[in-house]
This record gives structure tokens, C-alpha cells and sequence, in this order.
């Protein structure tokens, strides 16, 4: 791709001053058109903003595809999923899988004895 087009058409930059003096050092890019873009019109930028908690509760149900499901769902396991949000960033790897074991473990025999009982 670099052997078609070796040198950008333009660059988009924000407003900083320190840009143009760096493009003029090199010579290849001369002759590139230079946009400056305010800062603020990134804001809705999702790459930028990829960070932010909304962006990464985004990501982490981006595979709920129909909304009623998704409510359907998140209504159902969000009294749940407290036991299983385990503080990842005060433990190991290993921990983390000894305690998430043990907590499905209590899981799986609390709502098979439920099932158990609903059946009688």
C-alpha cells in the first residue's frame, strides 16, 4: 500500500502549533494539504472516546442486537451478578478463578435444588 502511495493526501490535525513547524522539516510531506480540525469536534469521536464507561458498557453488550432482549436480560441479571462481579484489579488470575469457581459451584447447586423443588 506504501509502494502506491507513499506520502498521505492530507493530515488532520488539531489546532496545535508545533505541527506545521514539523510537517515543513520533512520534505516528503511539502506538499501535503494540512486540515486543522478544534478539538471539539472530535467530541463524538468513538475512537477517542473508547475509554469512557458508556463506550465500554457499549462494547460489552454490543451483542444484543434487538433492545427488548437486551432489557429482558439485563433486567434478569443485574439482581445476579453481583456475586460474580469479582474485584479483578486486587487479585491474581489464579485466585480470581478459584473464587469465581467456587461461587458458580453455589450457584449451579442453588438453582438446581430450586429446580428440584419446583418440579415436586
Amino acid at each position: 500500500m506504501l509502494r502506491s502511495k507513499p506520502v498521505p493526501c492530507r493530515i488532520v490535525t488539531d489546532q496545535l502549533r508545533s505541527y506545521p513547524a514539523t510537517k515543513a522539516d520533512i520534505p516528503e510531506l511539502a506538499q501535503v494539504i494540512h486540515i486543522f480540525v478544534k478539538a471539539a469536534a472530535r467530541v463524538n469521536n468513538r475512537a477517542e472516546n473508547r475509554h469512557q464507561p458508556t463506550r465500554r458498557r457499549e462494547r460489552q453488550v454490543c451483542g444484543f442486537r434487538d433492545a427488548r432482549r437486551t432489557q429482558a436480560f439485563l433486567s434478569c441479571f443485574g439482581p445476579i451478578r453481583h456475586p460474580f462481579a469479582l474485584p479483578r484489579h486486587q487479585m491474581n488470575a489464579a485466585r480470581h478463578r478459584v473464587i469465581l469457581k467456587e461461587r458458580l459451584g453455589t450457584w449451579h447447586s442453588w438453582t438446581v435444588s430450586s429446580a428440584v423443588d419446583d418440579a415436586i
